[in-house]
């Protein structure tokens, strides 16, 4: 096999895993037309659910943090020029850093709020916020960049900030008056990103929404598409 056939290899297993672990980004991506800035995409949502994993799977905090701390080597080997480690996210994650010039202290953010996962204090509001900025806005501002290189990037942080917080509301209630704030500005700042550019944010028009069947989902996206407005 090829270099080329086994980099093609690769994208499609790990496109199958974010249709799996993480439905809505992954019915968002399906409106890039573009093949490779679609792979690129998807490598940004299975790096974030990486990160999301190491709390939850670890049986104590020093267990996740040891498991960011391998994804941080990970950005190592990519930005220094050395043999990426063989895991299908990190080599995809190289591969879209090498394409798109993508910036290490963005993805340096998207680590290290996973940090704040490990803490069993409850976050306060503030903290709830910027955690969904440096997460979920984080990656759809990463994904815009990918998709527009022009479009203003930074108008996907209220949308991916949404949908995190969409996802946190069933587990926390409470949350419900600050998501529709953010809701509220996600909308606003979307009619600024490219037509290129929306498909990073599309999946916001999903969040806080009890959960529906596939059909609905994707109607309800191809409408957001269409309209550019989530």
């Amino acid at each position: 096999m090829s270099e080329l056939e086994a980099s093609s290899a690769q994208s499609g297993d790990l496109d199958a895993t974010i249709r799996r672990v993480d439905p809505d980004r992954w019915l968002s991506s399906r409106f890039i037309g573009d093949i490779e800035a679609r792979a690129d995409v998807v490598a940004l949502y299975a790096f974030d659910n990486e990160l999301a994993r190491a709390p939850k799977v670890a049986s104590n905090a020093l267990l996740g943090e040891m498991r960011l701390t391998w994804w941080r080597e990970a950005l190592d080997e990519i930005y220094e020029g050395r043999p990426v480690r063989h895991h299908p996210a990190a080599q995809a994650l190289a591969r879209a850093v090498d394409r798109r010039g993508l910036a290490r202290a963005d993805l340096e953010t998207l680590i290290d709020a996973r940090y704040r996962e490990l803490d069993p204090e409850p976050m306060g509001e503030a903290d709830v916020l910027d955690w969904a900025r440096d997460t979920g806005g984080v990656t759809a501002q990463l994904a815009a960049q990918v998709l527009d290189p022009a479009t203003e990037a930074k108008m996907a942080l209220a949308g991916g900030s949404a949908w995190a917080l969409g996802k946190r509301l069933a587990a926390d209630p409470p949350l419900k008056p600050t998501f529709l704030k953010v809701i509220h500005a996600a909308r606003s700042a979307s009619r600024s990103l490219s037509v290129a550019a929306f498909p990073a944010v599309a999946h916001a028009a999903l969040a806080g929404r009890p959960s529906t069947n596939d059909f609905a989902r994707r109607l309800r996206l191809t409408i957001a598409v269409a309209r550019g407005r989530i």
